[in-house]
């Protein structure tokens, strides 16, 4: 026997033997509605036999409920019985052929966004006995199917909001080159031309740069260069006894180079 025809007659095997629970399940809350029926009957009875026989009931309203319920045991009986012959009755040859058509249209139905999610969790009840969950390096799950068979899935750990939100390796290298020539605002106009987003999604400014640059420990664009041995404005003018204007001019000049 082929795997096709092996999962076909497990399907039906598996639905078989739901409905078989669910006219278990109806044959009993028959029962429970006939015995409930039939003690009141039998309640209503016994009211009766013990009132005054010289008054006249017939006008009463206690005289009709007590013959009205007495006469609903026997029909109640009656429907019990044929509604318990129609559910062990079995399917017939077109049912069945319905039902292998459902079992075969399993994945289109589970997946219609049509589909809610009640109807999905009473599909999954149909195949599905019971799952085990053992948690260690991953998530290992065990399904056991209603027909015996069993499947293992190994499920890698959820990880957590904050590692999720944490801005790639990669962006974090590059922001850290720029850095050694560019502003913070010009780093995140230089990130946000190259098409990269930070850990939450969103584009950068200065403010995100100067965030994660603390978070990582890196160092500013102004320490950079003074680890390069570079002077402000005030300390040049000061060292070479000149006017900061006069430093400026010389920059315009092309006799110094200057880095914002």
């Amino acid at each position: 026997m082929n795997t096709a025809s092996s999962n076909c007659e497990l399907q039906q095997l598996v639905v078989q033997e739901e409905l078989e629970s669910r006219s278990d399940e109806r044959d009993r809350l028959h029962r429970h509605e006939f015995e409930r029926a039939r003690y009141e009957a039998d309640l209503a009875r016994r009211r009766y036999m013990q009132v005054d026989p010289g008054i006249d009931w017939s006008r009463t309203r206690s005289r009709r409920n007590g013959t009205t319920r007495y006469a609903l045991s026997p029909k109640l009986r009656i429907a019990t019985k044929k509604q318990r012959k129609a559910d062990h009755a079995g399917l017939d040859d077109k049912q069945r052929a319905n039902v292998m058509t459902l079992a075969r249209d399993f994945p289109r139905l589970w997946n219609d966004p049509r589909t809610r999610y009640r109807e999905r969790k009473r599909m999954a009840r149909l195949f599905i006995a019971d799952v085990t969950l053992l948690k260690g390096a991953d998530v290992c799950v065990q399904i056991r199917f209603n027909g015996g068979a069993t499947h293992m899935l190994h499920v890698p750990l959820s990880r957590p909001a904050w590692i999720l939100r944490q801005t790639p390796r990669a962006v974090i290298a590059e922001k850290d080159r720029l850095l050694n020539e560019y502003t913070e605002g010009e780093t995140a106009e230089k990130l946000n031309g190259q098409g990269l987003i930070s850990g939450s999604g969103k584009r950068f400014n200065s403010r995100m740069i100067t965030r994660i640059r603390l978070s990582y420990e890196l160092p500013s664009h102004h320490d950079r260069l003074r680890a390069r041995g570079m002077l402000t404005l005030d300390e040049i003018a000061q060292r070479l006894n000149v006017m900061p204007s006069t430093v400026k001019s010389w920059r315009r000049a092309g006799l110094l180079v200057a880095h914002r």
